[in-house]
């Protein structure tokens, strides 16, 4: 039995495999539609979420199977104190297997090593969301047809964003990767990861101009500034419109540009932006639901 609580948990090759089985999934639906027939996925989210929770259903419903949702901290027995330990070992006795969202970092973990059952880490705190990294991943690979060779830009919250971090994580492993980013002083990486990439030897860039850097990115990587997670309010609404990204400061962009954003979008990518050829976020919330599903497949070892 396997867990996926970070995306190092998965080999450059098992994240190969999980695309082609998204892009067989996307080719030939109806193969899909039964394989999880009799299965049961627990969604136990205690922190709020649209995307990601329903793409988690979406994803099991399409396969055939059943779900079991705790949509919120409030509406489970964690508002009574219990422990995600015991959680775990409860929704054991329920389901096949549980897509955990949690707000404090490391619980997806703490779930795995008491379930019986594989755990899916849908999101923990600042630090990691694994799945949203296989989407970026799956839609990067769809848009360029490799995963190999490209100059990766990532705008906006470098610091929380959970999502960056996953991402920026996975694409170490393969050759040829540049990074450029792109924020304020106060929502720079951490320094953990920009240690991580110096040791990995990955060429890495830091800038505060979006414009500046566009002409050499093939993949722009947006990010909301996350509200939920300052402590101080004036360090929010100061650093909330840092970066806006419009048809204006496209002009100097690549035309095969891929934009991407994990989304909520709060005002970090102009509407007027939407009907470009180079926007891929929508497309990146479909390819969500399809490599959950793969994963889904993965993990519970059942075959189309």
């Amino acid at each position: 039995m396997r867990s996926l609580i970070e995306i190092q948990d998965l080999t450059p090759a098992e994240i190969d495999e999980l695309i082609a089985t998204a892009n067989d999934i996307i080719a030939n639906p109806k193969k899909y539609s039964e394989v999880c027939r009799g299965k049961k996925l627990a969604t136990l989210f205690f922190e709020p979420s649209t995307r990601t929770r329903l793409s988690f259903e979406a994803a099991m419903y399409e396969l055939g199977g059943n779900v079991l949702s705790v949509s919120s901290g409030a509406s489970s027995s964690a508002a009574k104190g219990e422990s995600v330990a015991d959680t775990a070992k409860t929704v054991s006795c329920y389901a096949d297997i549980i897509a955990m969202r949690h707000p404090k970092e490391g619980a997806p973990l703490v779930a795995a090593m008491n379930a019986s059952i594989p755990v899916i880490n849908a999101g923990d705190g600042g630090h990691n969301h694994p799945t949203q990294t296989l989407t970026d991943l799956l839609t990067i690979s769809r848009e360029k047809g490799r995963l190999n060779d490209l100059t990766v830009g990532f705008c906006g919250d470098l610091k929380f964003g959970r999502t960056v971090h996953s991402l920026i994580s996975a694409l170490m492993r393969y050759t040829g990767i540049k990074i450029v980013l792109i924020s304020p002083e106060e929502l720079k990486l951490p320094s953990y990861v920009r240690d991580e990439l110096e040791k990995r030897g990955i060429e890495y860039t830091q800038t505060a101009d979006l414009v500046g850097a566009m002409p050499e990115l093939d993949v722009l990587y947006m990010t909301r500034v996350q509200r939920e997670r300052f402590f101080n309010e004036e360090d929010y609404l100061r650093l909330k419109d840092s970066y806006i990204l419009t048809p204006e400061k496209l002009k100097a962009a690549k035309s095969e540009l891929s934009i991407l954003h994990p989304l909520p979008r709060v005002n970090e990518i102009a509407v007027a932006i939407d009907d470009d050829p180079r926007a891929c976020y929508f497309k990146q919330v479909f390819n969500g639901k399809i490599v959950r599903m793969a994963l889904i497949m993965k993990l519970l070892e059942v075959h189309a």
